[in-house]
């Protein structure tokens, strides 16, 4: 089945940020000339994705008015004799448009599979993706089409990877990779989530970026159920598609690009900074400035 939804969940607070998302929605912090959220539906855009859905909480009304078209902006803007600037804020609406991106308010427990299965129950019965938006991934092919040809290859889920270094087990889920199939394409039989180097069962690191199939919903739903039974813990996307694993068939596809985490204030500079140096205009400035 072809994929033509994604979902991005964009509900949370932005913690580790604050306090500069105290009243900024952590994916409308720029990268480059763009909040995060927007590199993000423009992978998905260009990947042919046509149905995306943004999962939201309180306070994010600044992400619908980012992608929300303006024709009196736009308007005023050309009659100025601004039109490059004019196109620009045109062609953001125009995203919306082509994404058909519609929002969700989160409801549920706490966890990352909460707003996915949020999201599932409006988009039927079809695999869909699933990015976060604090991630920024710079490939000649974007990495949502990366993951929907290894899903179209193999008709499962589908989880993105990278490469690691072993020291850095410690930060992230690491595969259990049964057969390597070839072309960055393992077949893997679960995660373990922040093993230590010596335990970590093989040398990638699940990233953001997920096909998920209706399988996997149907563990977050029996997630989720027994968290209303009990009322503990949260509701993890990882822990779903590691029940899912041990009886279905689960992919891995390395991704060829470069990631930036956008999540915490070390990692959002080095993303900054990396966008500024491959920019035409700016990147000889800041270069002159790191001489």
């Amino acid at each position: 089945m072809k994929i033509r939804k994604a979902v991005i969940p964009a509900a949370g607070i932005g913690s580790r940020l604050l306090p500069l998302t105290k009243a900024t929605p952590k994916e409308m912090l720029p990268v480059g000339d763009k909040p995060v959220i927007e590199h993000t539906v423009r992978e998905l855009v260009s990947s042919g994705i046509t149905d995306i859905t943004i999962v939201v909480s309180g306070g994010k009304s600044l992400i619908q008015d980012h992608f929300r078209p303006n024709p009196a902006l736009v308007a005023q803007l050309r009659a100025d004799g601004k039109a490059a600037f004019a196109d620009a804020v045109e062609e953001v609406g125009e995203l919306s448009r082509a994404g058909h991106i519609t929002y969700l308010d989160q409801h549920g427990p706490y966890g990352n599979g909460t707003p996915v299965l949020n999201a599932a129950r409006h988009l039927g019965d079809e695999p869909m993706l699933v990015l976060w938006p604090d991630d920024v991934f710079v490939a000649e092919v974007p990495r949502a089409q990366q993951l929907i040809t290894a899903y179209e290859s193999t008709g499962c889920p589908v989880l993105a990877l990278l490469p690691m270094e072993p020291g850095e087990s410690q930060r992230y889920g690491v595969p259990v990779v049964r057969e390597d199939l070839d072309d960055g394409l393992l077949r893997i039989s679960g995660l373990m989530e922040k093993p230590k180097p010596e335990d970590a069962p093989s040398a990638f690191a699940a990233i953001g970026g997920y096909v998920v199939t209706p399988g996997i919903i149907e563990e977050l739903q029996k997630q989720t159920d027994d968290w209303y039974t009990h009322q503990t813990g949260e509701v993890y996307l990882t822990d779903a598609i590691n029940n899912y694993a041990a009886n279905h068939a689960v992919y891995g596809q390395v991704i060829q690009g470069r990631w930036y985490d956008t999540g915490n204030p070390a990692d959002y500079l080095v993303a900054q900074f990396a966008s500024a140096l491959a920019h035409p205009e700016y990147g000889p400035l800041l270069r002159q400035l790191v001489d």
